[in-house]
């Protein structure tokens, strides 16, 4: 079996010179990088931020849907580009991480553009109404393939539905990569992929980027 390597995505000199050309964040998002680093929580790659903007710059949307809220770090991020008086509701399960997330985006000044909705996103999404201009998937990954209909349900013509963490340190391509016990997610995540794929209503592309992302457009 292939040793289980961390950067089996992009190597680490590529992904090096990449960070090293992204400028340096400054003010709330700059504190919450820190906060991320010395308290291990989980927060989108630098890279994979740099596309977020990318795409939310192109886009100007007006609502945004997130899986997966942690601190509160990509919503403040994409909240720099909606248009005049859009909006992002973002779904977290862990209440104590729905709370900080909460108090990052009041001191971000966002409370009236951010809600934070504490719940399992599986029971929030199929209730959920109305078109999203993006949606973005970065919850657990084993939920992926269950909230595709919905995503492409509420996604508008148009729409973008970015997922993230989608190649799973590489494990999702070589059977060698994958440990034992992240085999149920693996194989999840590759059905949401074929799923996405597949779908006559998304043109899809796969980009080893960060952790590995997807960006699917809904024709």
């Amino acid at each position: 079996m292939v040793e289980y390597d961390k950067d089996a995505i992009v190597y680490p000199y590529i992904t090096s010179y990449i960070r090293g050309e992204i400028p340096e964040r400054c003010g709330i998002l700059k504190e919450l990088e820190e906060y991320a680093q010395e308290n291990s929580v989980p927060i989108v790659q630098p890279e994979t931020a740099k596309l977020l903007e990318v795409l939310m710059c192109i886009k100007r949307p007006m609502r945004i849907l997130e899986v997966g809220c942690a601190i509160g770090y990509s919503a403040i991020l994409m909240a720099q580009y909606l248009e005049e008086g859009g909006s992002i509701t973002t779904l977290e399960w862990d209440a104590a991480t729905a709370e900080i997330a909460r108090k990052n985006i009041e001191k971000a000044g966002l409370s009236d553009t951010i809600t934070v909705i504490c719940n399992d996103a599986k029971e929030v999404i199929p209730n959920l109404t109305g078109e999203y201009d993006v949606i973005f998937l970065d919850g657990p990954k084993a939920h992926y393939i269950y909230m595709l209909n919905d995503c492409i349900r509420l996604l508008k013509k148009g729409g973008i539905l970015v997922s993230d963490n989608i190649l799973y340190k590489g494990m999702i391509a070589d059977d060698e990569h994958v440990i034992r016990r992240k085999i149920t997610i693996v194989k999840r995540l590759r059905r949401f992929i074929s799923a996405q794929m597949q779908r006559g209503e998304l043109e899809t592309v796969i980009l080893p980027l960060g952790d590995g992302v997807t960006v699917a457009v809904k024709k």
